[in-house]
């Protein structure tokens, strides 16, 4: 039986390498970087032939970047889906100072089990709700793009049928596909990120 599937993709690099990894969020919108770039290309690739019903992206410049590299000449309405969450002390800041702050730990605890560290501004259960009310909206014969941030992803995994056993982390230029099964939502890939 075909069903709608549901891909879920993480952004581009916005940072090359050489460059100071700082912790960026829903107050930082940067473009693309040049890797970010060719990440966004090779996505495009890996959908080559797939037709998307509906696509979806934060107002953010790295995800609608990304979503519009995918999409290329395809006819599309770009809808605005959840944006990154904020950092608080942290948005803007080198990973360095933010493991100084909140220490390794917190971060760990954030990276495997998405508990947000103190300061920062989330609501996992709000993030969890949104996902399955997008989840209910998709539809359950046609393909659905949604490109977003690790920040928001990883509570998707709280609300499909085995998103317990994949790892919290999408790397950037990486994706997942949710089937829309009559059973519910089901995790059928994670962290597929495209070779070059």
């Amino acid at each position: 039986m075909n069903y709608g599937r549901v891909y879920i993709v993480r952004h581009g690099n916005t940072f090359d390498k050489g460059d100071v990894l700082r912790r960026v969020g829903g107050r930082t919108d940067l473009p693309l970087s040049t890797s970010g770039q060719a990440q966004a290309k090779q996505l495009a690739e890996a959908f080559k032939g797939i037709k998307f019903a509906e696509a979806y992206s934060s107002d953010l410049k790295r995800t609608r970047q990304t979503a519009e590299a995918i999409l290329g000449e395809q006819a599309y309405a770009l809808a605005t889906f959840l944006t990154e969450i904020d950092y608080g002390p942290d948005e803007g800041r080198p990973e360095t100072d933010v493991v100084a702050r909140i220490g390794q730990a917190a971060l760990d605890l954030w990276d495997t089990q998405a508990i947000p560290p103190k300061g920062w501004h989330v609501d996992p259960q709000d993030l969890r709700t949104a996902w399955q009310a997008c989840l209910a909206s998709c539809s359950p014969h046609e393909n659905t793009l949604i490109v977003t941030s690790n920040g928001v992803a990883r509570f998707l995994l709280d609300v499909v049928d085995g998103g317990a056993e994949a790892p919290r982390k999408l790397r950037t230029g990486s994706y997942g596909i949710i089937g829309i099964t009559p059973k519910g939502p089901v995790l059928e890939s994670w962290d597929v990120r495209p070779k070059a």
